[in-house]
């Protein structure tokens, strides 16, 4: 009886990937003792609750509780209460959005006591079961266009809540998914005008609207000359372009007093353009030309609108964040503050670092955030480059291994959820990583398993070990099938 107990206590864990788990534990340990470093108060006794690290004790052992739970669970539960689980996020969301407290100017977080708990992170968790549910049926087809816009709902009805709740860092995070429909065979004609949204809305503050439309000109028409394979043509069409354009504008300026405004010599050139590709595009019989001209039209349509949106949408702390980020205006007191202290602190580190606890930027609080959004500059600082390169290696080891997992799941659920939290530790990763070393904006989101907080910290243990239970599960159907 003994031993049939024994047996059957072990078969509870078989199948489960040990090498993610370890990167797990390693992560959360190496969080643990940055936030020592980082939050250590000596004003306050080492024991207290006062100090953020006994807190953070406190939600690992949640965590890990919560771990413990998710793999003694039967994995098709998350496969069943995918599109319940989703519901309660929405639920949460609104309700905080409504009735939460508000921190740093985002309204997203319950406050019970001394604790707080932030639902977006735990909507992350129900959007990627959602998206993974939806995507896993049998009818389900990336190539139809109803079937993508469900998709596409999904993400972003959580998304505008959470930007209405204005913590749009967090809400970006969503956008990930992309990479996930990517994979699952999401036609690359789709994400390209994405990505071109995205480059337009920075360029246009870098450039004038002359010099980006002679951009444009350049890169759509050497993309359809890649797609056609005829470079020689599409040079002289270039060429006619830019002739037809020189002369519309010349001739503009004999009918109107002055110099035309940046966006008017746009429209106008624009317009020489496509007149010149339908004439070309017609006569050769080139159906790829219209693909390109609709995305060459579509760029610079979009141009004028990038002013309205930056004016009108975002929030004034975000403005200058961008402007801050792209160089366009100096705050050394103000938004640049943080990324400059920033950079000081993990440039001071060296390749060995400080030592624990000797960071000097750290002790002395030059540094705002620092056991949270901040975290990586306590790793820059007090471990050095040595350090921060064995914490990122984890980092994508965790990520590598994610992917793996969901390459080798037999069911379409467990590829996709995989992937999705794959995409999101990533996202947090590149972001977090990169504001604070100032090739990103500030965004405030979390560095997954390091930074202070029991919100963050209890959501990614959900995220990464409902995928290792997912995996886990087929892998001991096979065991059993073997004995």
């Amino acid at each position: 009886m003994l031993n049939r107990y024994k047996k059957n206590q072990i078969s509870l864990f078989e199948g489960v990937d040990s090498v993610a788990v370890i990167i797990y534990l390693l992560l959360v340990a190496v969080g643990f003792v940055n936030i020592i470093s980082a939050s250590y108060n000596d004003e306050i006794e080492v024991f207290s609750f006062a100090q953020n690290y006994i807190k953070q004790i406190f939600w690992m052992g949640a965590a890990f509780s919560v771990a413990l739970i998710i793999l003694l669970l039967d994995s098709r539960y998350y496969h069943m209460y995918a599109y319940y689980a989703y519901a309660l996020g929405i639920l949460m969301l609104i309700a905080v959005l409504l009735f939460g407290r508000e921190v740093n100017g985002a309204k997203a977080w319950f406050e019970f006591g001394s604790v707080r708990i932030q639902p977006v992170e735990f909507a992350k968790i129900a959007t990627a079961l959602a998206v993974a549910r939806l995507m896993s049926n049998y009818s389900f087809s990336i190539k139809r266009i109803g079937h993508l816009m469900r998709v596409a709902l999904i993400i972003l009805l959580p998304l505008a809540i959470i930007v209405l709740q204005n913590d749009t860092g967090s809400g970006v995070v969503l956008c990930s998914f992309i990479f996930v429909l990517y994979r699952e065979g999401l036609n690359k004609w789709i994400c390209i005008p994405m990505i071109i949204v995205a480059v337009l809305f920075i360029c246009s503050f870098l450039f004038t609207p002359l010099l980006l439309l002679l951009l444009l000109l350049v890169i759509f028409t050497v993309s359809s000359a890649m797609m056609i394979g005829s470079w020689r043509m599409h040079i002289i069409f270039l060429a006619m372009i830019c002739l037809m354009s020189m002369l519309l504008y010349g001739a503009s300026l004999l009918f109107w007093d002055g110099a035309l405004s940046g966006y008017a010599s746009l429209l106008i050139m624009t317009l020489a353009g496509v007149v010149v590709a339908l004439i070309y595009a017609l006569r050769k019989n080139i159906s790829a030309i219209f693909l390109t001209l609709a995305l060459f039209v579509g760029s610079v349509a979009f141009v004028p609108t990038a002013d309205t949106i930056f004016e009108s949408v975002l929030k004034e702390h975000q403005k200058v964040r961008i402007l801050s980020f792209l160089g366009i205006m100096s705050d050394p007191s103000g938004a640049d503050y943080n990324v400059n202290q920033s950079k000081i602190a993990i440039g001071s580190g060296g390749l060995f670092g400080k030592g624990f606890m000797e960071g000097t930027q750290i002790k002395y609080n030059f540094v705002p955030e620092k056991h949270t959004d901040f975290i990586f500059c306590t790793v820059g600082e007090e471990w050095g480059f040595l350090g921060s390169m064995f914490v990122l290696a984890l980092l994508c080891a965790l990520i590598l291994r994610l992917m793996k997992m969901g390459e080798r799941q037999e069911e379409p659920f467990s590829r996709i959820y995989s992937y999705c939290v794959a995409a999101i530790l990533l996202f947090h990763v590149l972001v977090n990583v990169g504001m604070t070393v100032g090739l990103m904006p500030v965004m405030g989101i979390p560095l997954p398993f390091l930074s202070y907080g029991g919100s963050s910290l209890v959501a990614f243990t959900i995220l990464v070990f409902v995928a290792i239970r997912l995996d886990a599960s087929p892998r001991k159907g096979l065991m059993s099938a073997v004995r």
